[in-house]
Parts: C-alpha cells; structure tokens; sequence
C-alpha cells in the first residue's frame, strides 16, 4: 500500500518525475517504487541502505546481538525472534504491546546509535508509551516488508549511495553488492559512521542532488 500511497501523491501533485531520498527501512520502500514507477524517478539518493532480506534481518536481531550482548540478553537466542516479538505488539493486552516494543526500541536503538557520535547523549532505556511506529515497523519486517531487488532500479536510474562503514545495523555488504549490480550507480563510505550516519553522512546526501542537477 505505501508504494501505491506514493504514486497517488505524486500524480496528485502533478509531478513528472521526482527524486527520492530514503534512508534506512525508507530505502526499502524507495527502492520498491523505482521498481514499480521507474519512469517517474530521476535519481535516487540513500542513505543506510537496507533492503529487509532475510540475511539482514538474521543479521540484526541475531547477529549483531553479539556485540551487544547486555542489550539482547532479553530476547530468545532460539526460534523466530521476529516473528514473536511482532506477534506480541499485536496482543490484545496494551501493557504487553507496550512493554515488547520498549524492549525493541531500546535494543535496536543501541545497534543503530553505534558508533556513538562525539557529543550526543548515550541511548537510554524507554519510558513512557513506545512509538506506535516501533510495532509497524517491526510488522513490516517480519512479514519481509516491500524488499526490492537485489539488481537495482530499471530504466537507467542513477543512485548515490552513503553508507557508513562502522553501520552495525546494515553492514556496508549489502550496499557494496546493490552498487556493483546496479549501472549508474555511485556507492560513498563514509569511513567513521554508523547506521544514523553524522556531519559527513549529510553532507554527501545533500550534495547529491546538486550534483545531478548540474549534470541533467
């Protein structure tokens, strides 16, 4: 439904072709619409990339637990990780919704905040009524979410991607391997960043677009 939500608002908006951003899981999703609405993209920019395959999802909810193992010590290390914590934000009891997707967030907030960027707070253990987001967002990767093909976008598409190299939520595999199989496409490490990316994250998303711009 989001990939239909995005063409509807761009014929609404009467736009001819259009520029994509997508970072993270949006990424996902921006890749999805390439393959579907090719002719209405003019360039794609990510950042993060994650495409919802089983091996990065196996990667993050297991994996990468090893690294932090404090933080992951409260989930099975056996069985369908996932798909148990996605059932149990659908319970019928709030109090049970709301403490699994504490949980959640407060895991995979760690993993993704690696490496902690100079100056910014260390994460802290939710409190509070979690995000409605936390429970979609793991819904749409335990039901393999909209995930694009591992060649790239149709139609000749050009792609910049940024991704950190220390990204322990999406190690830097997945982006290497959509940018050799993708023609037109730039893949841009940044050496000391992680999944939220920082300073040099940015600046290379934003440039980007200028830089596609000049050569159009």
């Amino acid at each position: 439904h989001l990939v239909a939500d995005m063409e509807r608002l761009r014929r609404h908006l009467g736009i001819d072709r259009w520029l994509l951003y997508g970072g993270s899981w949006g990424s996902t999703l921006i890749l999805a619409y390439a393959e579907q609405h090719p002719r209405a993209v003019s360039e794609i920019v990510i950042s993060g990339l994650t495409t919802t395959r089983r091996s990065e999802v196996d990667w993050l909810y297991r994996g990468a637990g090893r690294f932090f193992p404090e933080q992951w010590e409260r989930f099975p290390r056996d069985g369908d990780v996932v798909g148990a914590y996605a059932r149990l934000m659908e319970h019928p009891d709030t109090a049970v919704r709301e403490t699994a997707a504490a949980d959640w967030c407060d895991s995979t907030g760690r993993t993704r905040s690696c490496p902690a960027r100079r100056g910014a707070p260390a994460p802290r253990a939710g409190t509070g009524r979690p995000p409605p987001a936390a429970r979609r967002a793991l819904v749409r990767v335990a039901g393999g979410g909209c995930a694009p093909a591992r060649r790239g976008p149709a139609g000749g598409i050009p792609g910049v991607l940024v991704h950190g190299r220390l990204d322990m939520a999406g190690p830097l595999g997945t982006a290497w391997e959509l940018a050799r199989a993708w023609p037109g496409a730039e893949l841009v490490v940044v050496e000391d960043a992680g999944h939220l990316g920082g300073a040099a994250t940015r600046d290379h998303v934003l440039a980007a677009p200028d830089r596609h711009a000049a050569t159009a």
